[in-house]
């Protein structure tokens, strides 16, 4: 997410006392960071970090997306 390498507990504590949403994904070929997450965290807390992002709607999306395109031909046409 940043770039570059960061220490571990960077992103054991990025937001506070809370893990990085991005964790497994940059440490699994490292260590076994999922066992050593299931060690030190509640099972919640665990399925919480390991639990996909949530998504917007596909429809939200793309209603905001048209939006966009609109605003920059209408900025284009000088509207």
């Amino acid at each position: 997410m940043l770039g570059h390498e960061v220490p571990f507990t960077y992103c054991r504590t990025q937001e506070g006392n809370r893990l990085c949403g991005r964790i497994l994904d940059c440490w699994w070929q490292t260590f076994d960071i999922c066992g050593f997450l299931k060690e030190n965290l509640t099972e919640a807390e665990f399925a919480a970090v390991a639990a996909p992002p949530p998504r917007p709607p596909k429809v939200a999306t793309l209603a905001e997306l048209i939006a966009q395109a609109k605003a920059r031909v209408a900025k284009e046409k000088g509207e």
